[in-house]
């Protein structure tokens, strides 16, 4: 980490949430799958839920709906996509950490970047309202001092946006700030925010290596920032 700040620390470490510190496609193709059914369709399943989770919980769900990558939005039914949505929301509200772990490495990445006075920060296209409770369930929010989340502005990722907003809460200039994710959604907002980004290869990235984006560095684990 230290290699991409001229040997020194940054002073502000962002980090991804899905993919990234919690491995949470389990609940989220149980509740995708709550939603099917009660549609009437067939269930996708955690493999093809993989694949689409990285966008927002909006995207998710026209993906589900569509069983496309890329769906062609103005073909869904904005009735149909109302009641699906209420749905899921409701479905992963009621489930959100049955299933879902921390990645191994987290915790102690999280302590040593603490210990070393490094300001910590999680940007995430999850909604905020499952945020929140999912840091304080795997006991790692007392570690950020900002969260922001896919409704926390009217921008996602990749967006620079909320990377932007959370630099200027902290204080933080892009050269003093690191991005660490899964996507190329975290890449591409990492790229044009102006700051590093380091990638971990076990995430969701739609099913491509995230390597191909070329992150300035890649760890296997994310203790290995240390």
């Amino acid at each position: 980490m230290r290699e991409l700040f001229n040997g020194q620390d940054p002073k502000l470490v962002l980090f991804d949430l899905d993919g990234t510190l919690i491995d949470s496609v389990p609940d989220l193709a149980a509740a995708v799958d709550v939603m099917l059914i009660e549609l009437g369709r067939s269930v996708a399943g955690i493999e093809r839920v993989r694949h689409w989770v990285g966008n927002g919980a909006q995207v998710l769900v026209q993906r589900a709906l569509t069983g496309e990558q890329y769906p062609d939005t103005e073909t869904i039914d904005p009735i149909l996509f109302d009641r699906a949505f209420s749905l899921f929301m409701t479905a992963y509200g009621n489930s959100a950490s049955h299933t879902s772990t921390l990645y191994p490495g987290v915790m102690k990445c999280l302590e040593g970047l603490q210990v070393r006075g490094i300001k910590l920060g999680v940007v995430t296209n999850k909604p905020i309202q499952f945020t929140h409770p999912l840091l304080e369930e795997f006991g790692i929010a007392p570690f950020f001092s900002v969260v922001l989340g896919g409704d926390s502005l009217p921008q996602k990722k990749p967006a620079p946006e909320p990377l932007l907003h959370a630099m200027k809460l902290m204080a933080c200039t892009p050269q003093e700030t690191l991005m660490v994710g899964d996507s190329k959604s975290d890449i591409g907002a990492a790229r044009a925010a102006g700051c590093p980004v380091v990638a971990v290869p076990y995430g969701y990235n739609h099913g491509e290596p995230v390597s191909s984006y070329n992150p300035d560095l890649e760890v296997l684990q994310l203790d290995q920032l240390l």
